[in-house]
């Protein structure tokens, strides 16, 4: 079978479009696996106004890499049958405002890596042709640019790159499966949120780097924020310190 997925780069247009009047509509939305980001469960928890744990509960699963140990969120499907979106309706998708990169950046795959010299980050593209996707038969000529900035998915990008640089910390400091215990440490911190902000503004430690936060009270009520330095504090409390304690 003939690969799908075909290399882009920023000077190469495309045309895609999806609505309710292509033939496949929906069909991305069953039958996949759909793994989720700390980004992408802000937004949603955010959108469906609940809370990080009730999200948590009723929409994914979550389970642990085996190589690393950290934990991973997946959206648990409606349908067993046809592992189909919880989202997913004959209209479209129901959190289509917040929903994840992934689908966002669809018909396109974004890749990331940084250059060890100048640790400068470079954008790999590419553009997957699904068999079955009638998208391709209309739609405007468009670039990467257009469609990151149509589908607003800068912010998603961004987010997404500190959870990558906060995987290569973890793969440099700390390589090997996380114990069981520090994998739960970086579920609440990175996902369930809402507990991490009771925790870390009551008995949690303290973070040194904020990532780029002005100050913590900016995480108090911005989940952004909170996010950000959710990361820190992994990085500190889980990455770095425990490395340090266990050479003690």
């Amino acid at each position: 079978m003939r690969d799908p997925v075909f290399p882009l780069s920023k000077h190469q247009t495309f045309r895609f479009r999806c609505s309710p009047e292509v033939a496949c509509f929906n069909a991305c939305c069953r039958d996949l696996q759909q793994v989720l980001t700390p980004y992408d469960i802000l937004c949603l928890k955010q959108y469906t106004e609940m809370s990080s744990s009730e999200f948590l509960k009723r929409y994914t699963e979550a389970s642990t890499g085996p190589g690393t140990g950290l934990p991973v969120v997946s959206l648990r499907f409606a349908d067993a049958a046809d592992l189909a979106c919880p989202f997913v309706s004959d209209a479209g998708c129901r959190v289509y405002p917040a929903r994840p990169a992934s689908c966002r950046t669809y018909p396109l795959a974004r890749g990331v890596s940084y250059n060890r010299e100048t640790g400068k980050r470079v954008e790999h593209w590419a553009l997957i042709r699904e068999p079955h996707c009638r998208g391709f038969d209309s739609g405007p000529e468009q670039t990467i640019d257009r469609w990151v900035e149509g589908q607003q998915i800068a912010e998603h990008n961004r987010m997404n790159d500190r959870m990558l640089s906060l995987i290569s910390d973890k793969n440099r400091f700390r390589p090997g499966p996380l114990k069981p215990s520090e994998s739960q440490l970086v579920y609440t911190a990175l996902y369930d949120l809402d507990v991490f902000r009771e925790t870390l503004f009551t008995t949690g430690k303290p973070v040194k780097n904020l990532g780029g936060i002005k100050n913590m009270d900016q995480a108090r009520s911005d989940d952004s924020a909170l996010l950000t330095v959710a990361m820190a504090w992994v990085r500190e409390n889980v990455f770095t310190l425990s490395q340090e304690n266990d050479a003690r």
